[in-house]
């Protein structure tokens, strides 16, 4: 392992000047990458980006790719992978021959086939669980130094070839066999085919080792497929904004943050009083998550329905702008041959203008379909806008209906409670408790007052909790609806934009087209 050396040139972090023309380089040439430099090049349209042999010390601002695929950062001086989270449809990735330590950075990379850390600094292979579509892993010329880290590669189903040549672990004896018998599925181990044979004798040699581990790995994965089906359905309750209320979360949260709770249920009667409330407590708790799960539901269908409708209008559009634009290009070619074969100067200059008027004629054309698709898309758009601010309105309401029997229950706890309270207080006073209490509890009998705001203070906790989960609901219930429309609404600008430019775009071609034909002087 060789470690790349800052040298003369100054080391660099990825900036904008330096995308902008790493961008430019590797972009079209000719006329269409002369257009895209002057109408500006988005990062977000760039699939593949080369950053190598530029005295890379920090990456840094490449958020912007976010449609990326292809990444070379190797020959710099990186130190440490980060900045790479937006990175998400990476398929390869190159840091080979940087100062790289650690493995990190990368969870986000799910996509990711090919991956090379040859020739850095690296003594662990770690952190690349995210990685599940790895089929090609270069980390060769690095620290590696046992065995035992290499069986962490069998997490990756799919990794086919692998380089570990130059690193301390290839001069142990059992290198080659180890990784046969340990990663079977493997095809290429340090630029070899793996030998069947090979993989025959490694079997019987850790046969009785990988048998035991298959075991401690088929427990593992019963626990992750179990914990993936949990964690799914959360994040389905947890969209219908009732996660954890099928069962007892909240109110045991309402009793969690309650300090006076665990003294009150000493007194006399108290147990009893708990008997039934916490299960009617449920009850409605788990109405309301029932409800929410079929308005999400619903909502879900409103949605899928109008992106339906959406797709249909754009297909038809885009179908009446094709043929329209079919038509044209039928008839353009007879009428350029026509303009370049003309004899006269006369029969030229009137071919030239029924060209040109039919080149705006199929400016206007377009441009009054796309208007009229924008004012199509305008009422949807409202139609949808107004359905799913009903849903969520109609939701709320009932929502706040069903968890007010939560707040009439705590009220009827708390007079019971209040209730025992005075009644113990009283006895005290008299000395006619019988039951035993604990001397903390006692201490709350000091006088009314004190019993009284340990009580209310109670009280307002478990009022507080089911406030803060309803203003929850309806918080993120407004929130989605808001967010979902204002991304309508957005997409579709930019729709309505790219489409203006694309027409745009098409017409100064045909213009271009004709300004540079060769036309013979009659």
């Amino acid at each position: 392992m060789t470690s790349r050396l800052y040298d003369s040139i100054e080391p660099n972090v990825i900036d904008n000047e330096m995308l902008q023309k790493a961008v430019e380089e590797q972009g079209p040439k000719e006329e269409a990458g002369q257009l895209a430099k002057r109408e500006g090049i988005n990062f977000k349209d760039v699939k593949e980006l080369q950053l190598d042999f530029r005295n890379i010390l920090k990456i840094d601002n490449l958020w912007q790719f976010v449609n990326l695929t292809k990444l070379q950062l190797d020959n710099n001086i990186i130190e440490k992978i980060e900045s790479l989270e937006s990175l998400v449809h990476l398929v390869w990735l190159d840091l080979s021959f940087n100062n790289i330590e650690v493995i990190e950075g990368l969870n986000t990379l799910v996509n990711l086939r090919d991956l090379s850390l040859f020739n850095n600094r690296i003594s662990k292979i770690e952190n690349l669980d995210a990685l599940q579509q790895l089929q090609i892993f270069s980390i060769g010329n690095n620290n590696i130094g046992t065995l035992e880290n290499l069986v962490y590669l069998r997490k990756f189903k799919e990794l086919r070839t692998l380089n570990l040549a130059g690193n301390p672990v290839c001069e142990n004896e059992a290198y080659a066999m180890y990784i046969a018998a340990y990663l079977p599925d493997l095809v290429y181990l340090d630029f070899r085919m793996v030998e069947d044979s090979t993989r025959e004798i490694a079997f019987v040699k850790y046969q009785y080792a990988i048998e035991e581990m298959k075991q401690g790995e088929s427990v593992a994965l019963a626990k992750q497929e179990a914990d993936k089906a949990k964690q799914k359905e959360l994040d389905y309750h947890k969209a219908a904004y009732v996660e954890y209320l099928n069962g007892s979360f909240l109110f045991d949260s309402m009793y969690a943050e309650d300090p006076e709770a665990s003294k009150l249920v000493y007194l006399p009667g108290v147990p009893d009083l708990l008997e039934t409330y916490p299960s009617k407590f449920v009850a409605i708790c788990e109405s309301l998550f029932e409800y929410g799960l079929k308005q999400h539901e619903k909502r879900k269908a409103e949605v899928a329905l109008f992106y339906e409708c959406l797709d249909d209008a754009l297909e038809d559009n885009r179908k009446q702008g094709n043929q329209i634009m079919a038509d044209f290009e039928e008839k353009h070619h007879l009428a350029l041959d026509a303009i370049q074969n003309a004899s006269e100067t006369e029969i030229l200059e009137a071919r030239l203008g029924e060209y040109n008027d039919d080149i705006t004629k199929l400016s206007e054309t377009l441009m009054t379909i796309e208007m009229q698709l924008v004012d199509q898309l305008e009422e949807v758009i409202k139609d949808f806008e107004r359905s799913i601010f009903d849903l969520v309105s109609i939701f709320i309401e009932n929502e706040q209906g069903l968890i007010l029997p939560c707040r009439d229950l705590e009220n009827h706890h708390h007079e019971k409670l209040l209730e025992i309270a005075i009644n113990t207080l009283e006895k005290i006073v008299k000395s006619e408790l019988e039951e035993e209490i604990p001397d903390d509890v006692r201490m709350l009998f000091v006088d009314k007052d004190t019993i009284v705001n340990a009580v209310n203070a109670s009280h307002d906790i478990h009022l507080l909790k089911i406030d803060n989960r309803e203003d929850e609901i309806i918080t993120k219930a407004n929130s989605w609806a808001s967010v979902l429309i204002d991304k309508v609404h957005k997409s579709e600008i930019t729709r309505n934009r790219n489409r203006v430019k694309e027409i745009n775009q098409f017409i100064d071609h045909l213009h271009n087209e004709l300004e540079n034909m060769d036309i013979l002087e009659p």
